[in-house]
């Protein structure tokens, strides 16, 4: 498999667990991180919004800890806002994640980490 194609599939993984963990969490259909942003989400206390502004200025794994500090793993929003965390993450450059310490491993890693401590594990398994 050649990186660009690993890269896609990394993206398209977490699009599709964003995608599918939003119809059953909130009931609404997942467009993108950018509309999302503006419904003020928040997770561990923090607002989305600074979350994703500490990964545009290279904070990735700060923002990382911070975001799962004192996450309610039973609260959908928060589920929302941290799926929404790492697929904002996918879609940075791999150049802008090595510079700052952080993979495309890592993104899919801390989204399933984050179902399968949310009891959506069976979900990570169908979509592997």
């Amino acid at each position: 498999m050649r990186f660009e194609d690993e890269k896609d599939y990394i993206m398209r993984m977490i699009k599709e667990m964003v995608s599918v963990l939003f119809s059953i969490l909130l009931g609404k259909q997942y467009v993108s991180v950018d509309e999302e942003r503006k419904n003020g989400y928040e997770v561990s206390g923090t607002d989305l919004n600074d979350l994703l502004d500490m990964i545009d200025n290279g904070q990735i794994n700060e923002a990382e800890n911070l975001m799962l500090d004192d996450i309610d793993y039973s609260d959908k929003k928060e589920l929302a806002a941290a799926l929404l965390f790492y697929q904002y993450l996918s879609e940075k450059k791999k150049d802008f994640l090595w510079d700052h310490d952080y993979s495309d491993e890592e993104i899919l890693d801390g989204a399933k980490q984050i179902l399968q401590k949310a009891g959506y594990g069976n979900i990570v398994k169908i979509m592997e």
